[in-house]
Formats: structure tokens, C-alpha cells, sequence
């Protein structure tokens, strides 16, 4: 440290001679000392555990003024005499003017035999030289010395206050105003300034004396009285007051400057921890329901009727249409905080943030995968199997349709008046018949055995949609069954009965032809008669088959068979309606999708403006992209009619409704991700000084090496990219960088003088690629090019702060966190600070060091 000069030495204290002219002309100024210098020594003394009476007598053993010295520099003297003899004292007391000079001040006048003698003057003098040297030699605003510095700051804290003109350090102090305006400055809660009168001035100094006293730790070194009695107060008394204020405040400005670092940093922590409580919670209820929604897309179990399928379809389209698109906004969003977090995290110097077990970014990447994954087949199986129950409610019907007309025909009288075909055949009339009658029951079981043969057909075709229905598992098959099987076991059994009434006709006839021939003579002469008798039952009988209920029946399903043909010919028409219909619209609504996504693609790729332009580029373009909307929902309704109406193919345009949705939730994701990545762009060009310049530069050479626009780089493409940059990357010349495959790329490097190290570009990428996607994204990259420029706390600036706060002990207590912080965050300390366990500790002490470092290591969360 300099040595003061003459001349530096006479800025700050006065030769011997003054000091007696001082001491003669004006005793009240030694009254002053006494009283200034001994309160500003006990203020120090005090820290020891001692104190000092009478200044010029507690000072002569040299014992309390070395301790003095220690207490004020924090340095140890050398080790003093313990001894009573007067050699004993000079040796202390030469101890401490050989400190104070070595701290380059030159004494003038002042031996150790004069302090140990208890010369007032001298002791005096010395207890100046040592205030003017501890605790107003540092005292500087705008490189000037110490006594008019500390003036200039008195001056520039008082100028607000009206009747406070500070021009000196005796006759501006005088009415008190100039104390109560430091301290209103600086604590306004302490002092009702607009209350004080400048014609009061003992109540002023008293108030302000009072004050320092009790608030600021500042002890009263001078009596109100002494000053407003004195004509001009004595200037190194009030010196050494207003430098204790100096002090007290500077102090305060230490910790406030402190506590401003402190709360700074806590509230990027705070702010960091609450991002990383968001994302977890997000996470983990994106992936709830993802694990509850994927059983339900599982769950293949068809339902029994076409209305309970539609019912599943409709609750699919309300899945994809009202369900899905918010979680594919909080799983885009989800992407962006983490983003945001990462590089709010670089930024602030805090290590990356990694999620707990099975919520990272990847996982909710899988698990979203699988979940779309089934979701494709799933609409896929709900259309089959609308397909499957539209064929099978058909065949139902077309059984049932048949089934009954059998069943009709079965129960029908035929020919006789005697109900069914069975109990027709079970009858016995032949025994009672006659020849003729027998022949012409033949006849009539021949025509029944040709229509029971021509009723085979529809038996098989009942058989054979029967057993379809079984095979596509139509959910009343048991009743169908039952019904089929009835219907052929009364088949069978009419084929039984018709066989045995056969063979009982044929051998009635055989005996009636015997007994014919008995009667032959008989019936020859009867014969006219007979064939009469025959011809009008032949006719009656021919008369009753031809106009059947049947037929009257079969002519009744001719209209309605037109009918049912022109409404089947309606549907289709508007069928071809609805596809047209649909395909106009998604053949606009496609293209444009694609469209958008190129553009967004090419904006956040091109380098036109600056950041901010490109920003509001892509915010308009959201806002279009939102405006369109409507469409969208247009088509879905659009969508939902063509499903209702069982339509499965549309050959008027190659867009599903599902390419639609995908491509449209697409380009919502595009859309928010390019503007979060443009707006974490901003955070880190501010928070690193980065010049337009050098960020077109970053992404002119990203871009070079993003070959398939990805948006983002291979291990390496950014390890090419690195070394086009000039970035040195470790030299190793044993390895190849895999990117050699052009001469003109090779020269590049060899002109470069670089090679990859494998172990350094490791760990390049561990901090490019923290999560281990493989692959480097641009946000990534300019954090990685900026990271030596940002301008950050760090845990030991951390520390230092604390340690202010704490009175630079190696622990801080609970009162002094709330005392100094906000106290959301005084709390967050207090919740978070372990113990302090340390030697020096006391109860109640926390550890703010660990705490510190924690800050900048690993989160809990």
C-alpha cells in the first residue's frame, strides 16, 4: 500500500502545534474528541468483548489499543507484553504505531513515552490518525480523497431534502437536519422527516442520535447540547460520526447488493424448480392417461347390434376429436417447457435437468407412439366390424325372410283342408279310398313330392346362411341355430312321412287294383260315371292350386321389390353426394396442411431478419393457421355423415379423415415448437451477447449440414460442423472424423489443423445431447458455440453474498434470512438450509454454503 506524503498527511490530520492552538482556543473541541473517539472505539472494543473509560488512561498499557487495531485491520499484531513495568507498555505501544505505520501512515509528534504518559494530545492525535487511516482513508466517490469524498456523498444522499445544504463537517451539522436526512435516505421508515423543524435543532439531533443508536448499531459519540452550544463544532468529532454512517450504510449497501444476488438467484432456482414441478406433473398426467386410454383402444370386443358399434365409433370420433387434440397440445407444450427449462438452466449455469424415472421426453415419445399405434387399428377394426354387422344383420334378415316363407309352406295346407304338410301326410284316407281314389292320391303325392323337391334348394340355402352367421360370430346364432336345426329336422321328418305315405298308397293300390278286378265288370259299367265324377276333383282341385295365397303373395312383392330398389337407388345416390362432397373439401384442405408446414419449415431455416422479425412472422402465421380452424371442423362433420351412412371407400380423393387430423395436430406442434425454439434463441442471443451476425453465421452453418431439414444435426454432421467453425475439438491424429468423403473437405480440415478426439467429442455431445436423443438441435448448438461469453452467478459468488448478510460468519440464522430477504424466499432458504455444524456454530445456525452449491448441482426433483 502507498505511504502517505506531507502533504497527503495534512489533508487528514494537523501538526502538533495546531493541535494545541485547537485544545487552547476552544476546550469544548477536546470535549468532543473525548466523547466522538471513545464511543468510536467501543463500537470496535466492544466486538472483543471490552471497552475503554477514559481514553487517555486505558490506552497506556498498550494492551486494548492493540487489541483495537486487530479488532479494525482483522489482522493479528505481533504478541504484546503482559508485563506491568513501563518498558513493558512503551513496547506495546511502539507495537501498535509500527501497525499503524505500516499501513502507510507517517506519525507526526506522536511516541510511544506520550501515549504511556497519558498526553491528552497525543492520544487524541493518535485515535484520529487511526480513524482517518480505518475508517476514512477508503472512502472515494469519483477519485477524490477521503475527506472530500466522504463530503461529496454526504452531499449527494442530502441534496432531495429542502434546508440541508452540507457544505463542511462543523457549522452544516449544526441543526441535525443533516443526520436525520442521511438516515431518512437511507431508512424513511426510521424517521417522519416532513415532522422536523430547522429551528429545532436539539430535538433534530437528538432524534437522529436516538435513532442511530437504536436502529443502525451506530453509538452516540456526541451530546445534542455539545453541538448546538458550540459555535462551530469540532470537525474531526463530526468526521468521525458521519463516517460511522458512511459505514453503517455502505454496509447496508453491501447487503442490500447482497440480498439482491441472493434473491436473484433463488428466483431463477424457484422459478426452475416450479418448471420442473410443472413438467413432472404434466408428465405424469399425460402418461395416466395414455395408460388409461390405451385399454380402451385395445378392448376389441365387438358389440352385439349395429347401433352399439356405431355408439363406439361415435365415441372414437369424439376421442379424436375432443379428447385427443388437448393432450396433443400438453404433450407439444410439454416439449417446449423442457426446452425452455434446458436452456434456462445453461443459461443460468445450472447443470441439465433430468426427469425422474420413466418421465422423460423419450418415454412420453414411446408411450405416445404406442398409443397411436393402436389407435390406427383400432378405427380400422371398428369399420370391419360395422362391415361384418351390416352383413350380418343382411343375413340375419335374409333367414329370417326365408325361415319363414319355409315355415309357411310347411304349415300350409296343401292340398286338403287339413292343416300343415305334416299332418297331411300322416293321414290315412287311402284306407277308406277307392281304387280311383287311390290313384288320384298318388297322382297328388307325386305333384307334393315334386314340390318338396323343389323346396330342397331353400332348405340347403337356410343351412348355409345358418352356418355363415356362425362363422362371423352373429351374436344370436344359438336362436338361428335352434331355428335351422328345427326347420331341417322337420325337413327330414317330412321326407320320412312322404317316403312311408308312398309305400302305403302304392300297396292300398296294389289291393284295390285286386279288388278292381273283382268289381271290373262293375266298374266298367260305373266308368262314365267314375271319369266324371274324377274330372269335376281334378278340376276343383286344378282350380284351388293355381290361385294359391302364394301367388297372391308373390304379386304383392313385385312393387315392393321396385320400391326397395329405387330407395336402395336414392341412397347411393346421396351416398356419391357425401364423397364428392368430402373429397372437394379434402382435396383443398390436404395440400394446404403440406403447404403450411413447408413455409414454417423454410422460416425457421432462412435467416431474413432478425430474430424478433422472424418471431412475429411465425406468430402470424400461428394466427392463420388458427383462423383455419373451421375447415377442419367443417370436414369432421362431413366425416361423421359418411360413417353414418356406412360409407368405406371415397374414390374422389386419396386424404382420409385420420391423414387430416394427423397432419393438422402436426402442424400445431410445428408451428408452437419453431416459436419456442426462436424465443429460446432470444433468451440465449441476450443472456450472451450474441450479435445477429454471429447467430446468422451459427445458422448458415447448421443449415449447411442439416441435409434432410430435419431441424436437427446426426453426431456427425455436428461434429463437421464444429470444425468448419474453426472449433478445435481435441487433436488425435489417429482418428478420422467420418466426414472426409470430399477432397475439398479434407483440405479444409488439414488446413484447419484439426482432427476429432473421440473422448472429447464425447463429451461435447453429453452436454449437446444430455438426454441422449442423438441428434443436436440448433437451440442446443447456439448454447454450446456461446457457452464461455454468458455472464452468470456462480456458487461462490453465491456464497460471498451470504456471507454478508451473515456478518461474515460461516453460518447464518433464521432471523437474519428474514431480516435481509423477501420472505417467500427467506422461507424457501430456511425450508431448504441444512444445519450448521461446524466449530463456530451456534443454536439455530444454518449451513448456507452447502446450500449454495446445491443451488448449482444437482435438482431433488
Amino acid at each position: 500500500m502507498d505511504h502517505y506524503d506531507s502533504q497527503q498527511t495534512n489533508d487528514y490530520m494537523q501538526p502538533e502545534e495546531d493541535w494545541d492552538r485547537d485544545l487552547l482556543l476552544d476546550p469544548a473541541w477536546e470535549k468532543q474528541q473525548r466523547k466522538t473517539f471513545t464511543a468510536w472505539c467501543n463500537s470496535h472494543l466492544r466486538k472483543a468483548g471490552t471497552q475503554i473509560e477514559n481514553i487517555e488512561e486505558d490506552f497506556r498499557d498498550g494492551l486494548k489499543l492493540m487489541l483495537l487495531l486487530e479488532v479494525i485491520s482483522g489482522e493479528r499484531l505481533a504478541k504484546p507484553e503482559r508485563g506491568k513495568m513501563r518498558v513493558h507498555k512503551i513496547s506495546n505501544v511502539n507495537k501498535a504505531l509500527d501497525f499503524i505505520a505500516s499501513k502507510g501512515v507517517k506519525l507526526v509528534s506522536i511516541g510511544a513515552e506520550e501515549i504511556v504518559d497519558g498526553n491528552v494530545k497525543m492520544t487524541l492525535g493518535m485515535i484520529w490518525t487511526i480513524i482517518l487511516r480505518f475508517a476514512i482513508q477508503d472512502i472515494s466517490v469519483e477519485e477524490t480523497s477521503a475527506k472530500e469524498g466522504l463530503l461529496l456523498w454526504c452531499q449527494r444522499k442530502t441534496a432531495p431534502y429542502k434546508n440541508v445544504n452540507i457544505q463542511n463537517f462543523h457549522i452544516s451539522w449544526k441543526d441535525g437536519l443533516g443526520f436525520c436526512a442521511l438516515i431518512h435516505r437511507h431508512r424513511p421508515e426510521l424517521i417522519d422527516y416532513g415532522k422536523l423543524r430547522k429551528d429545532d435543532p436539539l430535538t433534530n439531533l437528538n432524534t437522529a442520535f436516538d435513532v442511530a443508536e437504536k436502529y443502525l448499531d451506530i453509538p452516540k459519540m456526541l451530546d445534542a447540547e455539545d453541538i448546538v452550544g458550540t459555535a462551530r463544532p469540532d470537525e474531526k468529532a463530526i468526521m468521525t460520526y458521519v463516517s460511522s454512517f458512511y459505514h453503517a450504510f455502505s454496509g447496508a449497501q453491501k447487503a442490500e447488493t447482497a440480498a439482491n444476488r441472493i434473491c436473484k438467484v433463488l428466483a431463477v432456482n424457484q422459478e426452475n424448480e416450479q418448471l420442473m414441478e410443472d413438467y413432472e406433473k404434466l408428465a405424469s398426467d399425460l402418461l395416466e392417461w395414455i395408460r388409461r386410454t390405451i385399454p380402451w383402444l385395445e378392448n376389441r370386443v365387438p358389440e352385439n347390434t349395429m347401433h352399439a358399434m356405431q355408439q363406439k365409433l361415435e365415441d372414437f370420433r369424439d376421442y379424436r376429436r375432443l379428447h385427443k387434440p388437448p393432450k396433443v397440445q400438453e404433450k407439444c407444450q410439454l416439449e417446449i417447457n423442457f426446452n425452455t427449462l434446458q436452456t434456462k438452466l445453461r443459461l443460468s449455469n445450472r447443470p441439465a435437468f433430468m426427469p425422474s424415472e420413466g418421465r422423460m421426453v423419450s418415454d412420453i415419445n414411446n408411450a405416445w407412439g404406442c398409443l397411436e399405434q393402436v389407435e390406427k387399428g383400432y378405427e380400422e377394426w371398428l369399420l370391419n366390424e360395422i362391415r361384418r354387422l351390416e352383413r350380418l344383420d343382411h343375413l340375419a334378415e335374409k333367414f329370417r325372410q326365408k325361415a319363414s316363407i319355409h315355415e309357411a309352406w310347411t304349415d300350409a295346407v296343401w292340398p286338403s283342408l287339413n292343416p300343415g304338410k305334416e299332418a297331411m301326410l300322416r293321414q290315412k284316407d287311402y284306407e277308406t279310398a277307392t281304387l280311383s281314389e287311390i290313384k288320384a292320391l298318388l297322382k297328388k303325392h307325386e305333384a307334393f313330392e315334386s314340390d318338396l323337391a323343389a323346396h330342397q334348394d331353400r332348405v340347403e340355402q337356410i343351412a348355409a346362411i345358418a352356418q355363415e352367421l356362425n362363422e362371423l360370430d352373429y351374436y344370436d346364432s344359438p336362436s338361428v341355430n335352434a331355428r335351422c336345426q328345427k326347420i331341417c329336422d322337420q325337413w327330414d321328418n317330412l321326407g320320412a312321412l312322404t317316403q312311408k305315405r308312398r309305400e302305403a298308397l302304392e300297396r292300398t293300390e296294389k289291393l284295390l287294383e285286386t279288388i278292381d278286378q273283382l268289381y271290373l265288370e262293375y266298374a266298367k259299367r260305373a266308368a262314365p260315371f267314375n271319369n266324371w265324377m274324377e274330372g269335376a276333383m281334378e278340376d276343383l282341385q286344378d282350380t284351388f292350386i293355381v290361385h294359391t295365397i302364394e301367388e297372391i303373395q308373390v304379386r304383392q312383392l313385385v312393387p315392393r321389390r321396385d320400391q326397395a330398389l329405387t330407395e336402395e337407388h336414392a341412397r347411393q345416390q346421396h351416398n356419391e353426394r357425401l364423397r364428392k362432397q368430402f373429397g372437394a373439401q379434402a382435396n383443398v384442405i390436404g395440400p394446404w396442411i403440406q403447404t403450411k408446414m413447408e413455409e414454417i419449415g423454410r422460416i425457421s431455416i432462412e435467416m431474413h431478419g432478425t430474430l424478433e422479425d422472424q418471431l412475429s412472422h411465425l406468430r402470424q402465421y400461428e394466427k392463420s393457421i388458427v383462423n383455419y380452424k373451421p375447415k377442419i371442423d367443417q370436414l369432421e362433420g362431413d366425416h361423421q355423415l359418411i360413417q353414418e351412412a356406412l360409407i368405406f371407400d371415397n374414390k374422389h380423393t386419396n386424404y382420409t379423415m385420420e391423414h387430416i387430423r394427423v397432419g393438422w395436430e402436426q402442424l400445431l406442434t410445428t408451428i408452437a415448437r419453431t416459436i419456442n425454439e426462436v424465443e429460446n434463441q432470444i433468451l440465449t442471443r441476450d443472456a450472451k451477447g450474441i450479435s445477429q451476425e454471429q447467430m446468422n453465421e451459427f445458422r448458415a452453418s447448421f443449415n449447411h449440414f442439416d441435409r434432410d431439414h430435419s431441424g436437427t444435426l446426426g453426431p456427425e454432421e455436428f461434429k463437421a460442423c464444429l470444425i468448419s467453425l474453426g472449433y478445435d475439438i481435441g487433436n488425435d491424429p489417429q482418428k478420422k472424423t467420418g466426414m472426409m468423403d470430399t477432397d475439398d473437405f479434407r483440405a479444409c480440415l488439414i488446413s484447419m489443423g484439426y482432427n476429432m478426439g473421440e473422448a472429447e467429442f464425447a463429451r461435447i455431445m453429453s452436454i449437446v445431447d444430455p438426454n441422449r436423443l442423438g441428434v443436436v438441435t440448433f437451440q442446443a448448438f447456439i448454447d454450446f458455440m456461446s457457452r464461455e461469453t454468458a455472464d452468470t452467478d456462480t456458487a461462490d459468488q453465491v456464497m460471498a453474498s451470504f456471507k454478508i448478510l451473515a456478518g461474515d460468519k460461516n453460518y447464518i440464522t433464521v432471523d437474519e434470512l428474514r431480516r435481509e430477504l423477501p420472505p417467500d424466499q427467506a422461507e424457501y432458504c430456511i425450508a431448504r438450509m441444512a444445519p450448521y455444524t461446524g466449530p463456530d456454530s451456534v443454536p439455530g445456525a444454518l449451513d448456507y454454503m452447502s446450500f449454495s452449491t446445491a443451488l448449482y448441482g444437482e435438482s431433488d426433483l
